[in-house]
């Protein structure tokens, strides 16, 4: 059942949105310290969002939280960036720092994108969704979505939120 209300919503909303992508992986951000890109899930997420909206900023890090918060602070500083997603770092291991980094910054948390990323993740996987720590929030007027690194998971994330951005930032600009 469509929403008239949500409906006029998106039909009133930005069709730019300014992004950036972030990839946090030690190993990546090694590799690309020699000039080589092996950033699948990073290059995946730039090349969907560009076809909808524009990709104006992109970086790979090392899993360091100071890092991870610096380049938030950058990018929405320098690029007036709308919507931000990370990928990387979302798991249970001990260099995995993604979602604690962000919670800190929330002001609000979109808990409703993590459900549904591990409600889809469940259908596909079954019980190895509870691994996933996917997350989203605002942070001074920019939407944060946190993928895992896998390109499999990108894809899922980009697909359940691409259409919605959209919309969101309409309701961030309110």
């Amino acid at each position: 059942m469509k929403s008239n209300s949500m409906e006029a919503h998106r039909k009133s909303s930005p069709s730019t949105v300014k992004c950036g992508v972030i990839t946090l992986s030690d190993s990546r951000y090694q590799e690309s310290l020699q000039n080589e890109n092996k950033d699948v899930s990073g290059q995946m997420l730039v090349e969907k969002l560009n076809e909808k909206y524009a990709v104006q900023d992109y970086k790979i890090i090392p899993d360091e939280a100071e890092i991870l918060t610096q380049t938030v602070e950058d990018m929405i500083q320098k690029g007036k960036l709308q919507v931000i997603f990370t990928t990387g770092g979302t798991g249970i291991g001990s260099r995995d720092i993604t979602v604690e980094t962000l919670q800190e910054l929330f002001e609000k948390e979109l808990k409703g994108f993590g459900e549904i990323f591990r409600h889809e993740t469940y259908k596909e996987l079954g019980a190895a969704a509870i691994l996933s720590r996917a997350t989203a929030g605002v942070y001074n007027n920019c939407l944060i979505v946190s993928l895992p690194g896998s390109p499999h998971a990108v894809k899922l994330g980009i697909q359940i939120i691409v259409d919605e951005l959209g919309h969101l930032v309409k309701h961030l600009q309110e």
